[in-house]
């Protein structure tokens, strides 16, 4: 088993208790919202914190009802997260879980209006998606969005004028991932299987000229973006400009700053690595609380908020055994620099 640090880091804040798993958090004009991905149990999927303390469902009750068709509800929120126009936008995965068949209509790029708490678009992500798709993340990059599916290998394109989606690299060695491995042990489902998540994490270069990804398993790759975005690239042209960028563990969740370094969870080992924009790795935090920190967010203070959501002690990753030890907490921690400007504000 790998080792685990052992002391805890004075510099990591604890900030917010969930008495359920919580694996995205964003800020937004000093609104602070919050996803579930129901891994542990189902109820509200979105919520703003309150400065009382409360958890109002967002952007209404009525997108947070329980097994509703997904016209005006949501199936399965696996992220969120404040984009550089100033809206939230929600990630809605399509499918109940990893491993579940998408529901029709499910999986969707929703912009949320923070002035009036309203849906003002959807986007359907219908025609790029398969049976076995779980849309997993969002960056931006001017007016392309790129989202990551993890259940059917391949990166999604999506024109945010148009909104036309495109699948790209599909089913590509970058995007396939192998065994995730979380305090030293390979995640299991309920049935003894191995869990393979495909492609995860992303993230846009500070210049907009990179797509940095990977599956949850590591090896993190880039490609040109002009190169995504132009759909009269062949597939096999595409696949021949994807770049190994950094060798890296098993991962929950990234962000990146204005200098271009990439903020990593080590889940095998509770750290978050720095990667440099000359690929050189360094470790910023290691700390025995960072129990499979997910979607990380880094706010225009430069605070790196880091969800410890436990995600490798639910029952569908850990053989069916429910062991995640509450409340979960998201901390913070002040790094050097702040977000892109293209990522947000």
């Amino acid at each position: 088993m790998s080792s685990l640090p052992t002391e805890e880091d004075p510099r990591l804040v604890p900030v917010l208790h969930e008495d359920r798993v919580c694996t995205g958090v964003t800020t937004l004009r000093g609104r602070v919202f919050l996803s579930y991905p129901s891994a542990d149990r189902p109820g509200v999927q979105v919520v703003e914190v309150l400065s009382d303390g409360r958890r109002v469902p967002y952007p209404d009750a009525a997108w947070n009802r329980a097994d509703q068709p997904p016209d005006g509800a949501f199936v399965h929120v696996n992220g969120l997260r404040a984009g550089p126009d100033g809206r939230l936008w929600i990630v809605d995965s399509g499918s109940p879980g990893i491993g579940g068949t998408q529901v029709p209509g499910g999986a969707r790029l929703i912009a949320v209006d923070p002035d009036g708490d309203r849906v003002e678009r959807v986007y359907h992500l219908d025609e790029a998606v398969r049976p076995d798709s779980y849309v997993d993340d969002v960056r931006f990059n001017g007016r392309v969005a790129y989202l990551s599916d993890a259940g059917a290998a391949s990166l999604i394109v999506l024109d945010l004028d148009s909104g036309r989606p495109r699948r790209v690299l599909d089913g590509h060695p970058s995007t396939a991932g192998g065994p995730v491995v979380a305090d030293g042990r390979v995640l299991r489902d309920p049935d003894g299987a191995e869990v393979h998540l495909h492609v995860d994490q992303l993230e846009v270069s500070p210049d907009g000229r990179w797509l940095y990804y990977q599956p949850a398993s590591g090896g993190m790759s880039r490609i040109a973006t002009r190169l995504l975005d132009d759909p009269s690239v062949s597939a096999d042209d595409l696949a021949r400009q994807v770049e190994r960028w950094c060798d890296t563990p098993s991962t929950g969740g990234t962000a990146t700053d204005a200098t271009g370094s990439i903020y990593l969870s080590d889940l095998e080992r509770r750290r978050v690595l720095v990667v440099a924009p000359d690929r050189r790795v360094r470790t910023l935090v290691a700390d025995p609380r960072l129990a499979w920190v997910d979607a990380m967010w880094l706010d225009a203070d430069g605070q790196l908020w880091m969800p410890a959501a436990q995600l490798h002690r639910t029952a569908g990753l850990n053989s069916g055994n429910a062991t995640v030890d509450y409340p979960v907490r998201i901390y913070r921690m002040p790094v050097d620099a702040g977000p892109p400007a293209l990522d947000h504000a």
